[in-house]
C-alpha cells in the first residue's frame, strides 16, 4: 500500500476508518478503565455505514479536539496498533506497583490486532514499538489544575508530532502513587515528541508536583501473525 505526501508528511490510505469520536463519550474514567475509545472500531455491519466516520482515533484519555491521533498519517502496521490499542485496559487496581505486562489486558489487544490484520487483509511482519512508562508518587500539595493543564497539553503536543499510538494514565490510590504509558512507533518519534515547550514546562513542575517520578523504556515486539508478542527492557532488548 502506497502513500501520498502532504508536504514532508505521507498521508497513507485507511482502508476501514473510524465511528467518528463525536459518537464516544469524553468521561475519562470511561477512556482509561473501560476502553470507551474501542467502540469507533467498525465491525463491517452494514447498518453501520449510516453512522459518521473519518481517520481520527482517541487514543488517549482525552476525547477532545486536538487530541486524536490522524491515522493517515501511519502506515497500516501502526494504523492496526493504534486501533486494536483502544481495547487496553487494566485489568487489576494495582497497576500503579504491579508488573506492567501483568497489569493490562495485553493478550487481549493482540487478539483483536490480529482479527484486524485479518479482516483488513494484511499481512503481520515481525515489528517491535517503543514504550515508556512512568510511575509516580504525587506530593501531597501537588496542584490537580496544574497537573491536568501540562498533561493535557503535552498530550497535544506529542499527538502532533506524530507516532504515539497510545497514552493511558491512571488515577492515584491512596498512597498517591500512579502510573501512566506511552505507545510509540519509535523511539525517534518518541524524542520528537518530547520536544515541545509544554513538555519542558512539565519537567521543570516536577518538583512542585511529585514525590518521586520513575521512568522506564519497554520494546513491544509482535511476532509474525500475531502469534507471538512480548514487552521486554529495551536495554536488554536484542
Amino acid at each position: 500500500m502506497g502513500s501520498l505526501h502532504d508536504g514532508a508528511k505521507p498521508i497513507y490510505p485507511l482502508k476501514v476508518p473510524v465511528f467518528h469520536h463525536s459518537l464516544v463519550t469524553d468521561d475519562s474514567n470511561a477512556l482509561k478503565f473501560q476502553a470507551a475509545s474501542s467502540l469507533q472500531l467498525q465491525q463491517g455491519l452494514k447498518y453501520q455505514q449510516a453512522a459518521s466516520s473519518n481517520s481520527y482515533l482517541i487514543t488517549s484519555p482525552y476525547n477532545q479536539e486536538g487530541h486524536h491521533l490522524d491515522l493517515r498519517r501511519l502506515e497500516p502496521s501502526s494504523q492496526l496498533l493504534a486501533k486494536a490499542l483502544t481495547v487496553l485496559k487494566p485489568i487489576r487496581s494495582d497497576y500503579a506497583t504491579a508488573e506492567y505486562v501483568e497489569s493490562f489486558n495485553w493478550q487481549f489487544v493482540m487478539d483483536v490486532l490480529r482479527d484486524l490484520a485479518a479482516a483488513e487483509g494484511y499481512e503481520w511482519k515481525e515489528q517491535s514499538f517503543y514504550v515508556v512508562t512512568f510511575r509516580s508518587v504525587l506530593l501531597p500539595t501537588a496542584d490537580p489544575d496544574l497537573l491536568t493543564e501540562l498533561d493535557s497539553h503535552s498530550h497535544e503536543e506529542a499527538t502532533a508530532s506524530g507516532g504515539l499510538l497510545k497514552y493511558w494514565f491512571g488515577t492515584k490510590d491512596e498512597k498517591l502513587r500512579n502510573l501512566a504509558t506511552c505507545i510509540w512507533r519509535s523511539r525517534e518519534d518518541a524524542r520528537r515528541g518530547g520536544l515541545g515547550p509544554w513538555h519542558r514546562k512539565a519537567i521543570a513542575a516536577a518538583r512542585e508536583l511529585y514525590q518521586t517520578i520513575e521512568f522506564k523504556t519497554l520494546k513491544l515486539v509482535i511476532a509474525d501473525g500475531v502469534e507471538r508478542w512480548d514487552i521486554v527492557d529495551e536495554k536488554n532488548a536484542a
